[in-house]
């Protein structure tokens, strides 16, 4: 309730009170809030967009919600939208949509607002608490893949898995690099993550990922190196890289199963360099709703 509660203080006084109106059920469920100009405001909860208001949006609105969520420093926040949004604090974040502005081939700017997505931020500690024991073999953390189609819960466990080898959970507290390119795992605000990732954990926001990595790997002597969403040829090689090296590797993959893993040729790559060990399949809708397998090269089973 409080993660809602700060994602709506972000909205104009007239949004706001549509968004507070929301049954306290409801309000717990809420994933995303959405405007669009000239459409009525919605919320996400599961997959549904619930309508807050009969009302359009209207781009004041817009324009208001940005102001608030940066402290009446919208300028200098759309000159960070390269990405397509900008990290608030709570961890809430906030995505853009409108006219851009390119300047020799590279976005520069957002120039008028058409619509935005403010995104509540959700933490589950002790989430990884089950599992986390599984991911050891004689004292030894295995290097693990978390698997699961968009939005089964990826990211939310590996923050939290994160958080418990830095804090020492069921073995000594490990150093822990994490390449956070999306801001999506620490969230970072004003050089604070505003999520729990544990007391030995070093975070770099915002670079991408194969390049950060090998920067967390000279730089800070990680025992174990995390990322969100493999999703390159760089992401394979540096993380082939740090394998090498001896660090262990806690990341995230877009896949069903081991056998949609091995379908896709990006990821076959990474079991054929036999970089990880275990895998962790994420469902969102069954029970249970983790499950830890062994995993072996291509071609071993």
């Amino acid at each position: 309730m409080k993660a809602f509660e700060e994602a709506v203080a972000l909205l104009p006084p007239s949004l706001r009170r549509e968004a507070q109106a929301l049954p306290p059920l409801v309000k717990r469920r809420v994933e995303e809030i959405r405007l669009r100009s000239g459409r009525p405001p919605t919320a996400v909860v599961g997959e549904e967009e619930l309508p807050l208001s009969a009302l359009p949006v209207e781009g004041r609105d817009l324009e208001l919600t940005v102001e608030i969520a940066t402290r009446a420093s919208a300028h200098t926040a759309l000159e960070s939208v390269r990405q397509g949004y900008f990290t608030v604090r709570g961890g809430h974040r906030i995505g853009l949509c409108g006219s851009i502005w390119t300047e020799g081939g590279q976005v520069r700017n957002l120039r008028r607002i058409s619509s935005l997505n403010i995104r509540v931020a959700h933490a589950v500690p002790g989430c990884g608490g089950e599992i986390l024991p599984q991911l050891f073999q004689e004292g030894r953390f295995q290097s693990t893949l978390l698997l699961s189609p968009p939005g089964g819960g990826k990211t939310t466990l590996l923050r939290d898995l994160i958080r418990l080898l830095s804090d020492g959970a069921c073995a000594p507290p490990r150093r822990v690099g994490l390449a956070d390119e999306r801001g999506e795992v620490a969230a970072l605000w004003e050089g604070t993550p505003q999520f729990d990732v544990g007391a030995k954990t070093d975070v770099l926001e915002g670079c991408p990922k194969a390049q950060g990595l090998l920067m967390l790997l000279r730089g800070m002597n990680p025992q174990i190196l995390c990322c969100d969403e493999i999703t390159a040829p760089a992401d394979c090689a540096a993380l082939a890289e740090c394998g090498n090296c001896g660090v262990k590797l806690l990341c995230t993959v877009h896949a069903e199963d081991r056998e949609d893993l091995r379908r896709k040729p990006l990821y076959r790559e990474l079991l054929e360099r036999g970089l990880f060990e275990k895998a962790v399949i994420l469902r969102r809708w069954t029970t249970p709703r983790y499950q830890v397998e062994g995993l072996l090269p291509c071609g071993n089973g």
